[in-house]
């Protein structure tokens, strides 16, 4: 049991770390049912079947072929005469399943008839049983008669014969054993089949680069960027779309629903790949940014901030081995949280409960700030950060925001207050860029983003 338990922890952690890399589009076309199926139970039947049977197959085999090898060298003859019993088995064991097959579908049809089919199961099975031992019984006969004309012919003594009758009833026993591991082995072939189709499976989103300078500045360019998803391949999220991302500005992607703003966020992520154009940072493709590099100088922050049952410290520094609290307090004071943990009985030991449950909406936003500030990203992403807060924790994360003067920060908000302070705004709808510029410039212009201010945006000033 330890070396299954073994074998199906290194298959689970290597399928989850094939899993891992494989781009969105991947698991938006892979059922999730399918995904869990694959981790849990197709790897345990796989390791069961290989820890289980391995080691049975082995035994039997070499003992088989052992006692074959000594039945040979008692008499060969009698060997032979063994042999005649597998043709008669495979016959009768063909009928069988014939018949047991037959049965079992007329007992599927008409399942008001259970009784009386189970009964002719039973009795088929019966008579099945009682022709093989009838069969074996025959075949030592047989050999009792053929050992004996041997014997009374000095070819064989009386023990040799004693001794190949007990090699050859153990012989049987180790070649069904042999069967059934066949076939328990070939159930299991189709859940190997499964596991191995994703752990050779090659991402899409290539995770080979090995591109790391030391100094980033975080300049961001997107060239040209056409884009669809691979869900729906025929409808194109993004059009020739550019843009440029400067270091220590922040740019807010404003626009209708739809409109293609989160689409421009998950190709930064490079949680997929544009069919054309490419996206630069400092100048560099981003697929030639090593993976977790590259992860570690974009970071972004949800509308819903994830937080997972632990202390604060814990989820700050998720993630991250050994990370010093002095590291973890830096962080929390520039995202504007260190204040009201430190009001906390436990302080930075507090546990936030199941997905942040113990704490307000502001302080889970500011908490999940400070988790991406930890990591010192040169590109940081606000997905929505202040739509669900109310004004005074909106002004706390506006504060966090303003503690990031050297970053490149990358806005989606519908807030009037946060895109207003933007150096650079820009309107994005049907994947394409209509007009940017800032606020007072677009507002002069009376444009799209004109008309869009008066449709879509809150101001809590009102």
């Amino acid at each position: 049991m330890c070396t299954c338990s073994r074998l199906n922890k290194r298959v689970r952690v290597m399928l989850f770390q094939a899993l891992v890399k494989q781009e969105m589009g991947f698991f938006e076309v892979t059922k999730t049912g399918d995904l869990t199926s694959r981790l849990s139970s197709d790897t345990m039947q796989m390791s069961q079947s290989v820890a289980l049977n391995v080691n049975v197959l082995l035994r039997s085999l070499i003992k088989a072929v052992g006692i074959l090898s000594l039945m040979v060298s008692l008499s060969w003859k009698l060997t032979l005469v063994t042999f005649i019993e597998a043709p008669l088995i495979a016959i009768s064991q063909k009928i069988y399943n014939t018949n047991y097959e037959s049965e079992a579908r007329r007992y599927d049809d008409k399942l008001m008839d259970t009784h009386n089919l189970k009964t002719r199961r039973d009795t088929v099975r019966a008579v099945y049983l009682l022709v093989r031992r009838v069969m074996s019984l025959g075949m030592q006969v047989l050999m009792l008669y053929y050992g004996r004309q041997l014997i009374k012919g000095g070819q064989m003594t009386t023990g040799n014969l004693v001794s190949f009758i007990l090699y050859q009833g153990d012989l049987g026993s180790y070649v069904g054993t042999l069967v059934y591991i066949y076939s328990d082995m070939l159930n299991s072939v189709g859940s190997a089949a499964k596991v191995f189709e994703h752990l050779d499976r090659k991402p899409q989103v290539s995770t080979e680069g090995d591109l790391q300078p030391e100094n980033l500045k975080g300049h961001v360019q997107f060239q040209d960027l056409t884009f669809s998803y691979p869900t729906r391949p025929d409808r194109s999220a993004l059009q020739g779309l550019s843009l440029d991302l400067k270091p220590g500005q922040m740019t807010a992607l404003v626009g209708p629903s739809g409109g293609g703003k989160s689409t421009c966020v998950s190709l930064l992520e490079r949680f997929y790949e544009p069919q054309e154009g490419e996206i630069l940072l400092d100048g560099q493709p981003l697929h030639q940014y090593q993976h977790k590099y590259l992860h570690r100088k974009v970071a972004m922050v949800g509308q819903e901030p994830v937080l997972f049952s632990g202390s604060i410290r814990e989820n700050i520094a998720y993630g991250m081995l050994d990370c010093p609290l002095e590291k973890v307090q830096d962080a929390a004071r520039r995202a504007n949280a260190h204040g009201f943990i430190s009001q906390l009985e436990h302080g930075y030991d507090t546990d936030v409960g199941e997905r942040g449950s113990l704490l307000s909406g502001g302080q889970k936003q500011r908490i999940a700030i400070a988790r991406a500030l930890i990591r010192e990203p040169q590109v940081l992403i606000l997905d929505e950060v202040t739509s669900c807060l109310d004004t005074e924790s909106e002004h706390m994360v506006q504060q966090s925001l303003a503690s990031c003067p050297s970053q490149t920060l990358l806005v989606i908000a519908h807030r009037l207050k946060t895109v207003e302070k933007a150096d650079q705004i820009v309107v994005i709808d049907k994947g394409v860029v209509l007009e940017q510029g800032t606020h007072e410039e677009l507002m002069s212009r009376k444009g799209s983003y004109y008309r869009l201010k008066e449709r879509l945006f809150t101001d809590d000033s009102q």
